[in-house]
């Protein structure tokens, strides 16, 4: 049984949330860190530190798995039982909803957090595929510019690279008047580079027999 100043470190310990839900989390079973983190929307770094605070006052152990990775387990299950005859209450409950609250907010705060960090590391891809899109376009009209007579037939062939469409989409996409835009895909066809099977326009498949 525990005693004097143990009993408060180990309330001090317990007296926050999220340690509170990791040991609980950790009643079901060994986890990683990056599981925890997951599972309850705190931040790895924040994790890493209540593990390592809860793993040097015995409360959890932690093993290596065949790959080198740490997972942290319960070192024995307990329970806390407080006599309120004879210790007398550290706080109001509203003190306690307070400071719930706050731990509620920080937790909130480090999954938008989490969150933000994802986006931009979104954003970064995108702007990178963005870059590389350009330089294909670009490529793509400097080996085309003998083969294509204008500005007009590459959109129209860079549409048709992607989805069959009708020659209503094809003035939608254009906003060219529909004769110019169907003596346009004639000549195309001509070249042999766009097709039209019923009411539809697409890219002839150079590889077809």
């Amino acid at each position: 049984m525990l005693e004097g100043d143990d009993i408060s470190r180990l309330l001090d310990i317990l007296g926050n949330r999220n340690r509170r839900r990791i040991i609980q989390l950790l009643r079901q079973k060994p986890c990683f860190v990056t599981e925890i983190s997951d599972r309850l929307m705190i931040s790895p770094k924040a994790v890493i530190e209540h593990l390592q605070l809860m793993e040097r006052e015995q409360i959890l152990l932690s093993k290596n798995d065949r790959s080198r990775r740490k997972y942290y387990y319960l070192s024995r299950d307990f329970k806390v039982v407080i006599d309120l005859e004879n210790i007398p209450a550290a706080l109001l409950p509203e003190e306690i909803a307070v400071i719930d609250k706050k731990n509620e907010f920080f937790s909130l705060l480090a999954a938008t957090n989490k969150l933000l960090e994802s986006r931009d590391s979104i954003l970064s891809d995108l702007e990178y595929i963005e870059r590389d899109i350009d330089r294909k376009i670009s490529d793509l009209k400097v080996t085309g510019k003998d083969i294509l007579a204008s500005e007009t037939e590459f959109n129209l062939v860079l549409a048709l690279s992607s989805c069959e469409m009708t020659l209503g989409d094809l003035e939608e996409f254009s906003g060219i008047d529909l004769t110019e835009l169907s003596g346009v895909l004639d000549g195309l066809a001509a070249k042999g580079i766009v097709k039209r099977t019923g009411e539809y326009y697409k890219v002839c498949d150079i590889y077809a027999e």
